[in-house]
Order: C-alpha cells, then structure tokens, then sequence
C-alpha cells in the first residue's frame, strides 16, 4: 500500500493549509516502514525517536510563522554513505558496523536547513560497489532488482515509506535504481551538490542527488543540496539554480519558488 500523498508537493501544500501537521507525517511514515519493510527490506536504520522530534521542532516553527521551504516537515530518507550526525554511516559493511557519524555531511546539513526530516538510512551494495542493493526487494515485484547501489532510496521511494530519498551515483547508482523502481532519479552535474561527508567510491565519478516520485520532487530536492562546500575541493562555485521554479514557471519566469507557485500543477513550459 502507497502512502496517500504522490508527492512532496501535495505533502507540502496539506502542511501548509494546516490539514496535517508534520508529526503527523512522520508517524504515518513510520507506519508504512512498519508494514512493508519487513519484506522491502529498504533500510538498515529507521530513526524513530529523533524524527519524532525534529517534526515536533518542524511544528514550533510553523506556528511561528516560519515556513523554510517545501521540505519542511517533509520525511527523506538517506543512502547509508552519507553521514547522518550521531548514527552510524556503515557502507551496508560489517567493517563500519560501529562507524558514528561525528558530523552531518553538507546534503544533511542543507536539508536540516530547509526543515527535511531525517527518517532513515537506506540499505546499498556493500560501499556501492556493486549492480544492486542486497537483500532490498523491488516493491512491484519481490523477485526482482533494485539495481544499482542507491537501490535502497529507491525502494523506499517507491513503496511509499519515505517521500523523497537522496542517493549517490558514480556509474548509474541513481538512475539505474530510479528505472527498475517506477520513480524519478537526477545525477546533478559533477561538483554542484557536495560529497563533503559521503564515502566514497571514486571521488573524481561519484555525484550525490535526490530520488523522488516525480521529475517536480527531485527538482524541490535538488534546491535545497545544490550549495557550493568550501570542504569539498570539486565543488562548483557560482549563483544557485532554481530548478523547481523553472519547472513551475517555464524558463523566462522570474517569481521564487513557493508553495502558491506548485498549485498550478502543470509548468507553464507544458501549456
């Protein structure tokens, strides 16, 4: 069973309209973890307690009159190569079994930035090397791949146990994933979303991006990850796209991005 939003977009516009509140999201995330990961087997860590908070943080700052972004409130789950500050980043590898993240990587910290709820740690071929992501299953049939090693993103994706999910790819981690799954994937141009805090498999190949269930999730994602890192030597300087406005307004429209915008529904570049 699916979660009943199709989209970060729609999640967003029923936070925003006060008709579900992010706590509220969470747990219903955590609910449909419950009931279809036992099979899916799509993550290694669900972070329950801490979710739970930072949704109750999320909810403050929305009665405040603070809104951060489309992610705010919004559950993401994470490719076990990136570290998440205070949980263990093991590779899908016993060596790492007792690994502790001491810091966030850059993508978290950008997330935790737009108000993203940190929901879990995806499962990945043992430090991405490799074509699949054992033991997780294909929701629409458990018999087949996942393919590549962001195959637990996708999965969760896919199954409805998270809204969007970030993964890496350095031979087609993100998008193989994204084809065999029925979702959305972006490899960014190398350097415009930092590596900074993500182990890596070849550090002059490898790209981290955002999984989602549309082409407009992955654009909302992307906003909010691709920042020039000071602390990661490729990474591309220069003004911030705004692809999720672009997507929304066509390529002449100059209106930021906001939640008014995403109501249209259908970019102007389609009309």
């Amino acid at each position: 069973m699916l979660m009943p939003y199709t989209s970060i977009r729609e999640a967003a516009d029923e936070i925003h309209a006060g008709i579900i509140t992010p706590t509220e999201l969470v747990l219903e995330t955590l609910e449909q973890i419950d009931e279809a990961d036992g099979e899916i087997q799509a993550f290694v860590n669900v972070i329950r307690e801490q979710a739970l908070q930072d949704a109750e943080q999320a909810e403050r700052e929305q009665r405040t009159g603070l809104y951060r972004s489309p992610l705010h409130g919004i559950p993401i789950a994470i490719k076990d190569l990136i570290a998440v500050k205070g949980f263990p980043t093991t590779a899908s590898s016993k060596v790492l079994a007792n690994n502790i993240s001491a810091e966030d990587a850059m993508v978290i910290e950008q997330l935790r930035k737009a108000g993203a709820i940190i929901i879990g740690k995806t499962n990945t071929f043992e430090f991405a090397y490799g074509p699949y992501a054992p033991p997780t299953r294909n929701p629409w049939d458990h018999t087949r791949t996942t393919g590549g090693s962001s195959g637990g993103s996708a999965a969760a994706v896919a199954a409805g146990m998270t809204l969007g999910a970030i993964g890496t790819d350095t031979g087609g981690s993100i998008r193989i994933p994204a084809a065999c799954c029925g979702i959305t994937g972006l490899k960014p141009t190398y350097g415009r979303v930092s590596c900074y805090g993500v182990i890596p498999l070849s550090w002059s190949l490898d790209h981290v991006g955002p999984l989602g269930r549309s082409a407009e999730d992955c654009a909302i994602l992307f906003d909010a990850i691709a920042r020039y890192d000071p602390r990661d030597p490729n990474s591309v300087s220069g003004p911030p796209s705004r692809p999720a406005a672009t997507l929304i307004e066509g390529a002449e429209g100059r209106g930021p991005l906001s939640l008014q915008g995403l109501r249209l529904g259908i970019p102007r570049m389609l009309l």
